[in-house]
């Protein structure tokens, strides 16, 4: 039997805001409807014009970076953040290169992944 995360334990969320038309819609509506423990957001210059009812923490990060630079940038930033073994990963915003440096990044601190996403049934777990 599969139970669903939010039923035992909280979580800590990271989301990338980048590019992509409603992304940062996706991110907001997670921060809403979730339980989080802690929120960490993942972006550039631009992205810390981003807001939100629920406090979290902010990285800035060169999205233009190389994707081993981005990768080694983000793995040094995020490697204190989170206090369990596994985390809630969006990423429905950006592209490839960013959520291969973020995933990777991740899993190099080492911290497990659950990915997560907003739906019209609310949050589900993938």
């Amino acid at each position: 039997m599969d139970l669903d995360p939010k039923f035992y334990i909280k979580m800590e969320l990271i989301a990338l805001l980048s590019k992509g038309e409603g992304s940062w819609a996706q991110v907001s509506g997670l921060m809403k409807f979730g339980e989080w423990d802690k929120i960490v957001l993942v972006g550039n210059e631009f992205a810390k014009n981003f807001t939100h009812e629920k406090k979290f923490e902010f990285v800035k990060i060169d999205l233009d970076n190389k994707l081993v630079d981005l990768k080694e940038d983000l793995s040094k930033k995020l490697k204190e953040k989170f206090n369990g073994l596994e985390v809630a990963l969006s990423i429905a915003s950006g592209d490839g290169k960013e959520h291969m440096a973020l995933v990777s990044a991740l899993i190099s601190i080492p911290v497990g992944i659950r990915f997560c996403a907003l739906t019209k049934e609310g949050i589900v777990y993938l």
